[in-house]
């Protein structure tokens, strides 16, 4: 009902057979798993009043075909959508500053993103194995491209890279097998190990920079030349 300001932790958690919900405007904040495994939840509208969406709020809802974030959330939490398989269609508003680790992880139905300008970092995993996704358009204001941030999507055929990216992390493109090439923008200073392994049809790799990134390992030190 209207004055409920929250929706706390696990609240919903494993309904299986809730199909639909209303969520007022007097709600801020949405909890950490708070719809996870609601595998009968077929929509959802988040009204403007929330700012936060928590760890795994809607970790597999996997009959969640759309979802639009509202303008008023900041931040979405780490594996806040993971494994929704039945997502196609995902509105990131210009208000997220924030991505959080495997925040997108497994959506295989999702075949495009857009990542607006006021998100500065793409975390941990944050699309890895969206395995339909074909088109990635990242914000002029990404400075880091997180560990497996967009691993094991094998659909995906190009990406444009903002010159605002600084680094990209280990694995950060790892088994993306449907690209063809990659322009890395001379913003870039480092490069993880096996950013760019296992991407069997990448034949051109073009590096803007003026000086030769450096290299670095799985936990962010800097590999011997």
């Amino acid at each position: 009902p209207d004055g409920v300001k929250e929706i706390k932790n696990y609240a919903f958690s494993c309904c299986s057979g809730l199909t639909s919900i209303t969520i007022p405007n007097s709600v801020t904040s949405i909890g950490n798993y708070a719809f996870s495994y609601c595998s009968g939840l077929t929509s959802i509208e988040i009204p403007n009043s929330v700012t936060s969406i928590g760890i795994a709020a809607f970790e597999n809802c996997d009959g969640l075909t759309s979802i639009t974030i509202p303008n008023s959330v900041t931040s979405i939490g780490d594996q806040a959508f993971c494994k929704c398989s039945g997502l196609t269609s995902v509105t990131i508003p210009n208000s997220v500053t924030s991505i959080g680790s495997s925040a997108f992880s497994s959506c295989s139905g999702l075949t495009s993103i857009t990542i607006p300008n006021s998100v500065t970092s793409i975390k941990y995993g944050a699309f890895s194995n969206c395995s339909g996704l074909t088109s990635i358009t990242i914000g002029n204001s990404v400075t880091s491209i997180g560990y497996y941030a967009f691993k094991g999507c094998n659909g995906l055929t190009s990406i444009t890279i903002p010159n605002s990216v600084t680094s990209i992390g280990y694995q950060a493109f790892y088994q993306c097998s449907g690209l063809t090439s990659i322009t890395i923008p001379n913003s870039v200073k480092s490069i993880g190990k096996q950013a760019l392994a296992n991407c069997e049809n990448l034949a051109d790799v073009y590096c803007l920079a003026t000086n030769v990134p450096a290299t670095l390992d799985e936990w962010g030190r800097y590999c011997n030349p």
